[in-house]
């Protein structure tokens, strides 16, 4: 059998410098130009490219047919257990502590609506788009596996909704990590049901009857079985771990790039990037990182210069252990990946239908494996923010600078430079370090003490969300200020990958030395640079593709 066909006519991007292929064939996903072509007759999977396509860049998906096949096949399955008189959860009883009832035949479409309108009772601000969309088609995914038991028309809907460009309304505050991203999916179910608030593709919201309506798309009935599929799963969460390691790739990278640039400002010394030195413990995410430093720093006529002034037999650990500190973070997302790879060939559901014809109730949708690898990357990302900030803090110390101006100011005392942008990076990462307090440790019993214990996955992922966002920032500033202070040393000349960056964020509007301005509008254009990864562009320009 042909597992998986997923397609893009996007630009795909990977995660780790790896693919994030299907574990059940252990093929990499087959590319073509249509779009996204999701299904398989037994374990749907995709990969995290597919998931950024369809999330971030509009792609479009279609169903293939051995997806339909496989829907169609597990639906009759499920036709034929509701026709007869024993009791299957999902299908003719109750929900969680209410799962004791059977439910008669005449009540079991009302069943299903109550399900998803019920369980729509999120709070609090709205949810990103691009969460939203990852949500709807990492669901889909599994509708597609064949082991759900819903219809193919229910599925075709949900494609139908995404290639409109519909996107639910999903608020903050709903999900427990367990029995699925309960809340945020059931809006999203809701939606295909026209009923609820959706967002249309010109950013309005409006009743999803209504968007509905005018895209042609009819709202869906829902049988036995399907409301309950629709909502359990932990798509929410994946999704959202899928997107920060894309965007912590690209930030590992500007981190890398921003501490060689702090080493050449403060006249540090490369020869700790020698890759002998980092072979003796070969932790490969910390070879990465010094590699990528020596790159940026090769040709560099600041580097090596402390011991002619002032001998210095080392240069301070947030300098000197930069590639250990943010090689373990790439580590971490290493591991994460992997978990990210394995979560995207599964099909969570419960209950689930088996290749046999047997419908089994199971754990499968409890969050845990997704909620720890949120947690640790949080770490991760607190102490790459720290880091940063304390290399931040001696470009701006005169005592520590080695001949540097007080804050890199024009006419220290009439001007304070950069004081007060280093206690804007020290409150971002104060923050960081109170978000990477884990989720995944706290557990509320709900449904009756049914649901006992929970992940707390979809929480872990909203706060790893904030924390990514964060590190943008630190990393800006830590980039506004060696720049900078690049630039103060008169007579020197930086290596040309540093070179570029410089060029490439004064034309960004990040203006350079002077007296003191309105810093506000500079640290916003640092940040937007940062986030959109031409920081690490304007660097490979000069230093090839970066680890």
């Amino acid at each position: 059998m042909t597992y998986p066909l997923v397609t893009s006519s996007n630009s795909l991007r990977t995660l780790l410098n790896m693919d994030m292929h299907t574990v059940v064939n252990g093929e990499g996903a087959k590319r073509g130009l249509e779009g996204v072509v999701v299904g398989d007759g037994r374990a749907s999977g995709v990969t995290a490219s597919d998931v950024l396509a369809v999330a971030r860049d509009g792609a479009r998906v279609e169903l293939s047919g051995e997806a339909v096949a496989a829907m169609s096949a597990a639906r009759g399955i499920v036709d034929a257990l509701a026709a007869k008189p024993d009791p299957v959860y999902g299908v003719s009883t109750g929900f969680g502590a209410l799962a004791t009832r059977h439910i008669s035949p005449d009540l079991r479409a009302q069943l299903q609506r109550n399900i998803v309108r019920s369980h729509a009772a999120g709070m609090g601000p709205r949810v990103e788009r691009e969460v939203v969309r990852a949500l709807m088609f990492l669901r889909l995914k599994t509708v597609c596996s064949g082991h759900t038991g819903v219809r193919p028309e229910v599925a075709q809907t949900m494609a139908d909704v995404l290639n409109a460009g519909i996107t639910p309304v999903v608020h903050e505050y709903g999900s427990l990590g367990c029995s699925g991203d309960l809340a945020p999916l059931s809006h999203c179910a809701l939606t295909l049901m026209g009923e609820g608030d959706a967002e249309g593709p010109d950013g309005t919201v409006r009743p999803a009857g209504e968007l509905l309506a005018e895209h042609g798309i009819a709202p869906v009935e829902l049988r036995e079985k399907e409301g309950l599929a629709l909502l359990n799963g932990t798509d929410g969460m994946l999704g959202m771990l899928v997107m920060a390691l894309a965007d912590l790739d690209t930030l590992y990278k500007s981190a890398d790039i921003t501490a060689a640039l702090t080493m050449e400002a403060l006249l540090g010394t490369d020869r700790v990037l020698a890759p002998e030195l980092h072979a003796i413990r070969p932790h490969p995410g910390q070879a990465a990182s010094a590699a990528n430093m020596a790159a940026v720093l090769k040709g560099s006529g600041l580097t090596g210069h402390h011991q002619d002034d002032a001998p210095r037999v080392q240069d301070a650990y947030s300098v000197r252990c930069a590639p250990q500190v943010a090689g373990a973070g790439r580590d971490t997302m290493a591991h994460a990946g992997l978990v990210a790879e394995r979560e995207l060939a599964a099909a969570v559901d419960n209950p689930v239908v088996l290749p046999d014809g047997r419908v089994e109730s199971n754990g499968n949708f409890h969050g845990a494996p997704v909620a720890y690898v949120l947690d640790f990357l949080a770490v991760a990302v607190a102490d790459l923010g720290s880091i940063a900030e304390r290399r931040t803090d001696r470009l701006l110390d005169k005592n520590r600078s080695h001949g540097l101006p007080p804050f890199l100011a024009d006419d220290a005392g009439v001007d304070s430079g950069l004081m007060i942008a280093q206690y804007t990076q020290a409150a971002l990462v104060s923050e960081l370090k109170r978000l990477a307090v884990p989720a995944s440790a706290d557990s509320i019993p709900s449904s009756a003490m049914q649901e006992d214990h929970v992940s707390m996955g979809w929480s872990a992922a909203r706060k790893l969300r904030t924390a990514v966002d964060n590190l943008t920032r630190v990393i800006a500033v830590e980039l506004y200020a060696a720049t900078r202070a690049i630039q103060l040393r008169e007579g020197l000349t930086p290596a040309p990958a540093s070179q570029a960056v410089i060029d490439a964020v004064r034309a960004a509007g990040v203006e350079g030395p002077g007296p003191d301005r309105f810093l506000a509008p500079d640290l916003a254009a640092a940040e937007a640079f940062v986030r959109a990864g031409h920081l690490v562009t304007a660097a490979e320009t000069v230093t090839g593709p970066l680890r």
